[in-house]
């Protein structure tokens, strides 16, 4: 059940999968590339937290966005970030990777070059 840390909301596993389904939703892995080719959830794209910096203004400011890390504090914490850049619709998927209770791909997926790319 969904709650706020530090402004943030904070949704568990159920939830997620409920965004994964919402087509105005749009959930990012920020993990690094390493972790994001071992596995992750099928079909989301990776955008990792150390290049989330540069590309910030990239991000639609009106769509709801979802983060997702390895335990849920780097996406806590870029999520917050979001949120300085105006990017107020965001949401942390609380307990990351470690929590998802469902199938994994392995590989490249889905890198992402361009922000724009995500929509």
């Amino acid at each position: 059940m969904a709650f706020e840390k530090e402004g943030v909301t904070q949704i568990d596993v159920n939830e997620l999968k409920e965004a994964l389904q919402d087509p105005t939703t749009t959930v990012i892995d920020i993990r690094e590339y390493e972790e994001y080719v071992e596995g992750h959830i099928p079909g989301i794209p990776l955008i990792p937290m150390s290049e989330i910096t540069e590309v910030v203004d990239d991000f639609e400011k009106d769509r709801t966005h979802v983060l997702v890390c390895r335990s849920g504090r780097r996406s806590h914490e870029t999520s917050k970030f979001f949120k300085m850049n105006g990017i107020e619709n965001v949401k942390n998927y609380d307990g990351g990777m470690l929590a998802w209770d469902e199938t994994v791909n392995e590989g490249e997926e889905n890198i992402i070059k361009n922000v724009k790319d995500i929509y």
